[in-house]
């Protein structure tokens, strides 16, 4: 069971500060149902029971803390997780990985979560939990462990009052006795809310998935998954539920407006001056970075570092020309928001690359707006290819004389045409070298499908396929996600 409690907000000096502690406690419980021990026999007709059940929390640290801090991280019987968080001002949150041990003789699954929606759901509704890494059905065998998350944070985008922000959450986990990390009784399958309908998640295949580097987001993998939504009278694909409950959703198609797809630079030769873009080496070869930043940008090893203080062209493009022929409904349905423009480096020389740091290098830098491109991480994440492990390793591989995919059964890359390309969102950098003039993009071409790097100045045309967010409110009225039955947005 967890509990939150005792929370509430002052105003002082005309900030928000969040002055009381967020409780979470945590109780893990053996569901009665299906508590089948086993029984030993001795040869005078005594019987006794020589199995044990023991599920208990061994650690609980902090992973990730913005804007929060922690007052009381306490263990108590081995059962019950209790923390105390303090959070500081709205988009405050506090993650810590949580451990959960076997140490009994009997294997266990998790048969049921109970109260994160149905908590959350209830006022205020600013103040919120999250479990990552942890879902029905998860086997735990005698004396093994599992590590997942546990975050607290302040929802910046849902209104507060500043008289009411006490809450008490409680959650139950459920864990009962299993056969070889198989449920005993039947698991009913986890499913999440997209647009007012309950879609289920899967482990394996096409589908939708929890991500499994991001607590709380939700993506479409696979070659074909049922992401399909109609949006602008036009057919998108939702590539994830985002934290913040928006939809993030990208074209199906290239913008076509000449034969087959429009193709145009990402920044056009001289579109920005060195003078005031330090970290564009050369005005001619444009420049890789998509939106002006404050301050410097800089690759993610710090060897690459410089002023971006004007707009790529494709960025102008995408907000002043594209997107004002949106029809009117569609305008309504987006959402601003966050995109992640940092650079993602390639680590041709060390070689010791994860999606983790992709992920990291996207976010060293943000633009807030209304239509972007699609991140590399997004693209490596749709595949359900093992071997799509790293922007790095991909590209290694398809560098090679004979090309090796790894980055296939990719919705993002697969239904697209033959000698198909399209520019994605984030810088790309290498150890070896200045690349500032270089943008990593998608590519299916014959043998060769994944991800790759081109210089962007005017001749090295790629597609485009824009990227928008969907607000969290919007509902979907009709369909299931097919291509021939896609969402229909209310």
């Amino acid at each position: 069971m967890r509990q939150i409690k005792n929370t509430r907000m002052n105003r002082e000096h005309k900030k928000y500060f969040l002055v009381g502690s967020l409780c979470i406690a945590i109780f893990l419980m053996l569901g009665i149902g299906y508590a089948v021990l086993s029984q030993q026999l001795d040869i005078n007709g005594t019987a006794q029971i020589t199995s044990n059940w023991e599920i208990l929390f061994t650690s609980a640290e902090e992973k990730e803390m913005t804007n929060a801090t922690t007052k009381r991280k306490e263990i108590t019987a081995n059962t019950t997780l209790t923390l105390d968080v303090q959070l500081d001002q709205p988009g405050a949150s506090a993650t810590y990985d949580v451990v959960v041990e076997n140490q009994g003789t009997l294997d266990a699954v998790l048969a049921n979560i109970e109260g994160v929606d149905e908590n959350n759901n209830q006022e205020p509704k600013s103040i919120k939990v999250k479990l990552g890494n942890i879902r029905i059905g998860d086997a735990l065998l005698a004396s093994e462990s599992k590590t997942f998350q546990v975050q607290v944070y302040w929802d910046s985008n849902v209104d507060f009052s500043e008289t009411n922000m006490q809450k008490e959450i409680e959650i139950t986990l459920t864990y009962e006795q299993s056969d070889d990390g198989e449920p005993v009784g039947p698991i009913p399958s986890e499913k999440i809310e997209m647009g007012g309908q309950n879609v289920e998640l899967v482990t394996s295949g096409d589908g939708l998935y929890e991500d499994q580097y991001e607590i709380g987001r939700y993506i479409y993998r696979g070659s074909e998954p049922n992401n399909y939504i109609q949006f602008n009278d036009e057919l998108w694909r939702i590539v994830a539920k985002e934290t913040d409950g928006t939809y993030k959703i990208i074209r199906d198609e290239l913008l076509p407006q000449n034969e087959g797809y429009t193709k145009m630079a990402y920044d056009e030769a001289y579109h920005r001056s060195t003078e005031n873009n330090t970290y564009c080496k050369n005005p001619s070869n444009g420049c890789g970075v998509y939106a002006a930043v404050s301050g410097t940008f800089q690759t993610p090893n710090g060897n690459y570092s410089g002023t971006v203080t004007e707009d790529s062209s494709i960025k102008e493009y995408l907000n002043n020309t594209y997107y004002p022929t949106l029809n009117g409904i569609a305008k309504t349905q987006v959402q601003s928001h966050t995109f992640n423009i940092g650079s993602v480096q390639y680590l041709d020389q060390s070689g010791n690359d994860s999606i983790e740091k992709n992920i990291a290098g996207e976010k060293m830098y943000q633009w807030t707006g209304n239509v972007g491109l699609i991140n590399v991480s997004d693209v490596l994440k749709a595949s359900t290819n093992t071997a799509c492990k790293s922007a790095t390793e991909q590209l290694s591989k398809l560098m090679k004389s004979t090309p090796e995919i790894t980055c296939d059964s990719n919705y993002l890359l697969d239904t697209l045409p033959d000698r198909t390309v399209y520019w994605t969102m984030n810088a790309f950098s290498a150890e070896s070298g200045d690349r500032s003039h270089v943008v990593w993009f998608t590519i299916r071409y014959g043998n060769v499908i994944g991800l790759d790097y081109r210089t962007i100045y005017y001749g090295r045309e790629n597609g485009t396929r824009p990227v928008v967010f969907l607000k969290s409110s919007i509902q979907f009225t009709e369909g299931n996600g097919s291509k021939s039955n896609p969402y229909i947005v209310q």
